[in-house]
């Protein structure tokens, strides 16, 4: 019995997966926030060019 008490606190497999799991967890949230910023970059962009596009129809 005490041989598998010992084992089991010896055992690190669950806290690597664990880590890689927080790890995932956080590339994920980098890549979320990215997204965000240039999503929104590019609807200003994409208005911009709306709006010029707009502006030189009505002209000619």
């Amino acid at each position: 019995m005490m041989n598998i008490v010992t084992r089991f606190l010896k055992d690190e497999s669950g806290a690597t997966a664990i880590e890689y799991g927080l790890i995932a967890a956080l590339i994920a949230v980098g890549i979320i926030a990215a997204a965000g910023t240039i999503g929104t970059q590019l609807k200003t962009t994409f208005e911009t060019i709306g709006t010029k596009l707009t502006t030189a129809n009505s002209a000619s």
